[in-house]
């Protein structure tokens, strides 16, 4: 069966903060892990009223702690914001207080506007065009020491935390095809050039001390509720959400609104189609049949799925309906077969 993921926004609901919204990612992984599912990542936004995971790490820690086995990490830390060695003393923290459990996906946006770029204290154009020699110089962090090595990530050194490569281009593909690492892409908000990027990763891919053959693993929104039209409007929080971003009018996630789509004009109907193609909304047999023609076109290894579901019991039910119809049934199938 092909593992199933999840990454979490820890999205603010209009009326809500981020406390609830941490609470509510704590219980989310929770729930993942009861259910089966492999890992759980949190992504790094910043200046965004609508999201509560900037200071990743921590909240990480916060998840980690109150679950005992689900693989947890980073989708991702965008680099150019950070020194490499901070992140590895990170995650090297992380590793060390929850072994083998610790992922740490890295990109190379900044992962907000312009003027928050700069309020974070980096040179922006300069730490982007040097994240490939970041993620080496990561890399090296998590190695065990060589002799006279003046700089040492404590903890971090000889932890070996799993290095992903994020992508919503060409670019990612490239390079983690490169280093020889496993490769997540942002499909779910930027699938315009997914087929490429995994065309690109697969034929160019080098194996390493990592990873000895290609990994992917795709994004994919999943609604899914007991009726295709209550998914539907689950849906419709995420994609008002994606229409204010989009038209420079971020926020809260904002409440689902019935028959949203329809009031849209011909614009933003096309950022919709454009930006979330990659999506599974439904009945429990609709989202069944819609992740299996995704594996199946597109051969992904892993599928990570997120979904901005205004009310957090009707976003756990959710992932319970696709755990129910993807995960336990392939693990009762066997079952099914001795009669």
């Amino acid at each position: 069966m092909t593992p199933l993921s999840v990454l979490d926004l820890s999205p603010i609901s209009a009326g809500s903060n981020a406390a609830q919204s941490l609470r509510n990612s704590l219980d989310l992984a929770q729930n993942a892990e009861r259910l089966g599912y492999n890992r759980l990542w949190l992504a790094e936004h910043h200046s965004m009223r609508g999201i509560a995971s900037a200071a990743t790490a921590v909240v990480i820690a916060h998840v980690a702690a109150g679950t005992s086995k689900i693989r947890l990490g980073a989708g991702g830390i965008m680099l150019p914001n950070h020194s490499p060695l901070m992140v590895a003393e990170a995650f090297g923290t992380l590793a060390s207080l929850h072994p083998d459990r610790i992922d740490l996906g890295v990109g190379r946006a900044p992962g907000t506007d312009q003027i928050t770029a700069q309020a974070l204290r980096r040179n922006l154009d300069q730490d982007i065009n040097g994240f490939p020699q970041d993620v080496v110089e990561l890399q090296g962090y998590f190695r065990d020491p060589e002799p006279g090595q003046r700089v040492v990530a404590v903890p971090g050194a000889g932890l070996k935390v799993p290095v992903w490569i994020l992508g919503s281009s060409l670019f990612g593909a490239q390079l983690a095809a490169a280093l020889g690492l496993p490769y997540a892409f942002a499909s779910h908000f930027a699938p315009a050039e997914m087929e490429r990027a995994i065309e690109i990763y697969r034929a160019r891919f080098e194996p390493s001390e990592y990873l000895d053959k290609p990994y992917v693993m795709l994004g994919l929104n999943v609604f899914a509720a007991e009726t295709d039209t209550e998914a539907k409007l689950l849906q419709s929080s995420q994609q008002q959400a994606f229409v204010n971003l989009r038209t420079g009018n971020p926020g809260p996630l904002p409440a689902p609104v019935e028959g949203y789509e329809d009031t849209l004009d011909l614009h933003a109907k096309a950022i919709l189609r454009q930006a979330l193609s990659c999506s599974v909304v439904g009945s429990p047999e609709t989202v069944k049949a819609g992740v299996e023609d995704f594996i199946q076109r597109t051969g992904t290894d892993e599928v990570m799925v997120t979904g901005q579901i205004f009310d957090h019991r009707a976003r756990i039910r959710s992932y319970e309906i696709l755990a129910e119809v993807m995960i336990q049934s392939a693990e009762a199938e066997p079952l099914s077969r001795l009669g």
